[in-house]
């Protein structure tokens, strides 16, 4: 009897590891159609050849489908297949940073900004998000919020000249004279050219 019990859970470990290969099989397969569709900008079929996987609640396929049903621009379904994955995946960025450009193709910006701001509670020193951000708010006019982010990129990155520029005309606008002045000058080290530098220089004279 123990014999027989043992031979049956053999039996069964082999027809399950066969299953497992089957299953990563199947994956791989409908993966590179996806790529080969993919390549020949033929967006649907490549969606269509992921989701006859029905596999709702895998984390990959919910991201790569979100990615094909915005390179086909459909939109609203790509942010679902995007949420998804975030949720698959709480603390991954790259769904957020997909379903920010998906939002960004649908104008709406007040769902960018709150994406901007999950990803920030993620990763709090993310240097493009924390540069989208502030620019969102500086083109909004709101330069104290805008400050709060690009001085982050600045202490990261204090020789970057998107973000000296930035935090330059942040400061202008805000009445920092001493701080804009400073941060001018120190972009014209990095580019001694620069027309935009020299532009709020001159508004500071």
């Amino acid at each position: 009897m123990e014999i027989l019990k043992k031979t049956i859970g053999l039996a069964l470990l082999i027809i399950g590891l066969q299953a497992s290969a089957q299953d990563q099989k199947t994956m791989l397969d409908a993966f590179n159609k996806s790529y080969v569709f993919e390549n020949g900008q033929k967006y649907n079929e490549a969606v269509d050849a992921l989701k006859a996987l029905n596999k709702p609640n895998d984390y990959v396929v919910n991201l790569r489908l979100g990615w094909l049903l915005y390179n086909g621009k459909r939109y609203e379904e790509s942010v679902a297949f995007y949420k998804k994955a975030a949720a698959l995946m709480p603390v991954a960025i790259e769904p957020l940073q997909g379903l920010v450009n998906t939002q960004i193709a649908l104008n709406k910006w007040g769902d960018v900004e709150q994406t901007y701001l999950a990803i920030l509670k993620i990763d709090t020193k993310n240097s493009k998000t924390n540069y989208y951000l502030g620019m969102m708010y500086y083109n909004r006019k709101e330069y104290s919020k805008a400050d709060k982010y690009f001085s982050v990129i600045l202490n990261l990155y204090p020789y970057d000249y998107d973000a000296m520029l930035m935090s330059a005309w942040n400061a202008y606008f805000m009445g920092k004279t001493n701080e804009a002045k400073d941060l001018f000058h120190r972009v014209l080290l990095y580019s001694p050219t620069d027309a935009s530098a020299k532009e709020g220089l001159a508004l500071l004279k």
